[in-house]
């Protein structure tokens, strides 16, 4: 087990690392549009996104499935660029707890892309039996997410608490609503940044 334990540290390092920000952000961009009574819908989406992620870390580490790192490390940011873009977009709807349904397909499908990411960090680790390492890198990022995803709930209650004690003029958006078009817009722009940087030339 010393193998399923020395690749969960990876994974869970990995993800709390300045070099997952990107996967961080997109994390927090899912997060973003609920709250604490929408804790159920918040499960549904996460856990798609870990579906998806997982899926193709597997296919990827195992050769089944081979893309060009450029390409994905291009496409991690659009989907950032594309949840906040969602998030501004359904910010009315959200708001009267009515998101669409559709929203874990769309993390599942996001998944499939940073699972691509992930693998290409993690090849360069494996040497011989994949099966441990992989289980264990797996459930490192599982916890990582966590971790960050309880950290952003915390934050995001505090900011929603912090809001409503503000003065609100009439025909402003409320104290959930104005939070997420802060977080989404900032998530927006920095993942767009580096959607250009990224462009595969």
């Amino acid at each position: 087990m010393s193998d399923f334990l020395a690749f969960l540290q990876i994974g869970f390092r990995h993800i709390v690392a300045w070099d997952a920000a990107d996967h961080v952000l997109f994390l927090l961009a899912l997060a973003a549009i609920y709250r604490g009574r929408d804790w159920r819908a918040a499960l549904a989406v996460i856990s798609a996104f870990t579906i998806g992620h997982s899926i193709t870390l597997i296919l990827a580490v195992t050769n089944v499935l081979v893309l060009p790192t450029r390409l994905v490390e291009f496409l991690i940011p659009v989907t950032i660029v594309a949840t906040g873009v969602e998030n501004l977009l359904m910010r009315d709807r959200a708001a009267h707890g009515t998101g669409a349904r559709h929203r874990p397909v769309f993390a599942a499908i996001f998944g499939l892309v940073h699972g691509a990411g992930f693998a290409g960090y993690l090849q360069s680790l494996f040497m011989d039996n994949i099966t441990l390492p992989l289980l264990g890198f797996n459930v490192g990022i599982e916890l990582g997410q966590i971790v960050v995803l309880l950290v952003a709930a915390a934050v995001f209650l505090g900011a929603d608490a912090a809001l409503r004690g503000l003065p609100r003029r009439a025909g402003w958006p409320d104290a959930f609503q104005l939070r997420l078009i802060t977080v989404s817009a900032a998530i927006t722009l920095v993942a767009t940044g580096w959607a250009v940087e990224r462009f595969p030339r």
